[in-house]
C-alpha cells in the first residue's frame, strides 16, 4: 500500500499567512490593550508565532504596529466600498451615508488607529511614518463620502462641509472611546443628516 505525501503549502503562502496574522493581532492588541501594551513579543504571542518569525516581518515594533494601522486602514476603506455598492441599486440617503460613517469610526479597526495617533503626538520618528499614511486614508475617506453624497465640490463651501462632516464622526468615534456613547451618536448623525441635506441643496 501506497501513501500519497500531503502537498507542503508553499514558504511565500506561509509567509504571508504569518504576516497577515501579525497584522490582525496588532490591531487586535492595540485597539484592546493600548499603544505601550503592545509590543512585539505579546503580538506575536496572540499571533501564535515566534518573536523571531515577527521580527522577521518587522524589525521594531514601530514598524509592526504602523502597518498594522495600514491594514486596517485599508480594510476599514475597503467595508466602506462594499457597503456603498450594496447600494449600488440606489443613491443611498445622506442619512445613510452618515450613519456609515458613524460606523466606520467606531471599530476596533479605528481604535488601533487613535492608540497609535496618540503615541505618534510625542514621537517625532513614529509622527513622520503616520502622518503621510493618514493623509492618505483621509483623502480616500474624503472621496468615498463625496461619491456617496452625490456633492458637487466644484461649489464653494461643499468641500468643507463634507470635511465637516468625517470630522464630526471622527469625534464621535472618540467620545465612544470611553463608554458605549451609541444612543447620543444615533441622535446627534439624525440630526447632522438633516442639516447636511439642507446646506448640500442650498449651493
Amino acid at each position: 500500500m501506497t501513501t500519497q505525501a500531503v502537498p507542503r503549502e508553499p514558504q511565500q503562502d506561509r509567509s504571508r499567512a504569518t504576516r497577515q496574522r501579525l497584522l490582525e493581532a496588532a490591531v487586535d492588541c492595540l485597539a484592546s490593550m493600548g499603544w505601550a501594551r503592545t509590543t512585539v513579543a505579546v503580538v506575536a504571542e496572540r499571533a501564535g508565532v515566534s518573536r523571531g518569525a515577527a521580527q522577521h516581518h518587522f524589525r521594531t515594533r514601530e514598524e509592526l504596529v504602523t502597518a498594522a494601522v495600514e491594514y486596517g486602514a485599508e480594510v476599514r476603506m475597503d467595508r466602506m466600498r462594499d457597503r456603498l455598492d450594496a447600494l449600488a441599486d440606489h443613491r443611498p440617503s445622506t442619512l445613510e451615508v452618515v450613519t456609515l460613517l458613524g460606523e466606520m469610526y467606531t471599530t476596533p479597526l479605528f481604535r488601533a488607529a487613535l492608540q497609535l495617533w496618540v503615541a505618534a503626538s510625542s514621537d517625532e520618528q513614529l509622527r513622520a511614518q503616520v502622518l503621510p499614511l493618514e493623509a492618505r486614508v483621509g483623502r480616500e475617506a474624503h472621496r468615498l463620502t463625496v461619491e456617496a453624497l452625490g456633492a458637487d465640490e466644484s461649489v464653494p463651501g461643499v468641500r468643507e462641509t463634507v470635511q465637516a462632516t468625517l470630522d464630526l464622526v471622527r469625534g464621535l468615534g472618540l467620545a465612544d472611546l470611553l463608554t458605549d456613547d451609541s444612543a447620543r451618536r444615533t441622535r446627534l448623525l439624525r440630526q447632522w443628516a438633516t442639516t447636511l441635506d439642507m446646506a448640500l441643496a442650498s449651493r
